[in-house]
């Protein structure tokens, strides 16, 4: 299965990735989807007992398979950042909605999200609240048997094109700063909802929400009030590892084009796979990308099988991202010149990896997991 996967996954970035390059920004995205889910890779983003693929003992119905996603990324990666960042959020953005929606809105929207008709949006990051989401400040208040939200969520993948929003909002003061919040499913075209777009790095739609008196029917809060933290990280939780696997794409793809550049390129009547300072950057680049594979697949193990993963996940992400970023970088250092040309793959690659350190986790934030779990703090 995961072998198949995987094939699909590298047939489709082949065949679409040169035509996305192509494309304006929210186009490229929307060609993106409409592949993914023409391959039915979208359906793996969405549990299997509400529309999604069936998992075939990857993982339990109620979830989505880790191992499937990362086998997907991985390869997604490899080719296009766009068809990477166009199936993850498809799981990010509704995940929450399959942990705590109410069977009826599960069975309204989850369908359409496995069949990339609807498409979704995580809006976790404010302007002053990234890491620490104990720093949310957007609220929501009832008002009889609605709620209204205010808030400015920014940093939000899909926002320009998305068809429904996840959102995390403070329902309650409470003595710590991570109670009191609670999770809600805000469809884009909600009164009192604006986006406003801007331009990152590695492009593909993103922007600011600005929540201003939005008012969503009761039954659109999902899981239980004061316990929206516990469904952002239930799904970070699984998410996370993937993240990790996106990295090892970049990686391996970097890794692939060095080889090509240096077989092939001439200097001093000699290839420069011929010189031994090069040919040592590359077996550092095999040895990292090779121990972070592994870290990958332990974590997404112990992810489907409901075990203890908290420790194998921050390994992965942590060692995963930094060493795409450290082999995407040495990537563009063997190409000379040529790295740092527009249009290059490895310049592409060097441009797509570096925001892995940050989202979902900044390496730092993995630092302090891993430190917490091993002094028992």
């Amino acid at each position: 299965m995961i072998a198949e996967l995987r094939a699909r996954a590298r047939a489709l970035g082949e065949r679409l990735a040169p035509r996305l390059e192509e494309l304006a920004e929210e186009e490229a995205a929307r060609a993106a989807l409409a592949g993914l889910a023409e391959e039915g890779l979208c359906a793996w983003t969405v549990p299997e007992r509400d529309g999604g693929a069936a998992k075939e003992g990857l993982a339990p119905a109620h979830s989505v398979s880790v191992r499937a996603l990362c086998a997907l990324r991985d390869e997604l990666a490899a080719h296009s950042g766009m068809l990477d960042v166009m199936l993850v959020m498809q799981g990010l953005g509704s995940f929450p909605v399959a942990l705590g929606g109410a069977a009826s809105l599960r069975k309204e929207v989850l369908p359409g999200v496995a069949a990339g008709k609807s498409i979704a949006a995580f809006a976790l990051t404010e302007p002053g609240a990234g890491s620490s989401l104990g720093d949310v400040t957007a609220r929501a208040e009832r008002r009889g048997a609605s709620w209204v939200l205010d808030g400015h969520k920014t940093f939000i993948s899909n926002a320009p094109i998305a068809h429904f929003f996840t959102v995390l909002a403070r329902t309650a003061e409470a003595s710590r700063a991570s109670a009191g919040l609670s999770m809600f499913f805000v469809p884009a075209d909600a009164w009192g909802l604006d986006v406003q777009p801007f331009e990152v790095l590695a492009p593909h739609p993103i922007g600011d929400v600005i929540l201003k008196g939005c008012e969503i029917p009761g039954e659109f809060l999902l899981g239980e009030e004061g316990r929206g933290l516990e469904l952002a990280l239930g799904t970070l939780a699984r998410f996370r590892t993937s993240v990790a696997a996106a990295a090892n794409g970049f990686a391996r793809r970097a890794l692939t084009e060095s080889r090509a550049h240096l077989s092939s390129r001439m200097q001093g009547g000699k290839a420069l796979a011929r010189h031994q300072a090069l040919r040592f950057d590359l077996a550092e680049m095999d040895v990292r990308l090779r121990a972070a594979q592994l870290l990958v697949d332990e974590a997404a193990e112990l992810v489907d099988t409901e075990r203890d993963a908290t420790l194998a996940v921050a390994r992965a992400k942590l060692f995963a991202t930094e060493a795409a970023g450290w082999i995407c970088d040495r990537a563009v250092q063997l190409h000379g010149g040529l790295g740092v040309k527009k249009g290059s793959v490895v310049e592409r690659l060097y441009r797509d990896v570096r925001a892995l350190r940050i989202y979902e986790g900044t390496s730092e934030i993995q630092k302090g997991i891993l430190a917490r779990e091993l002094l028992g703090d």
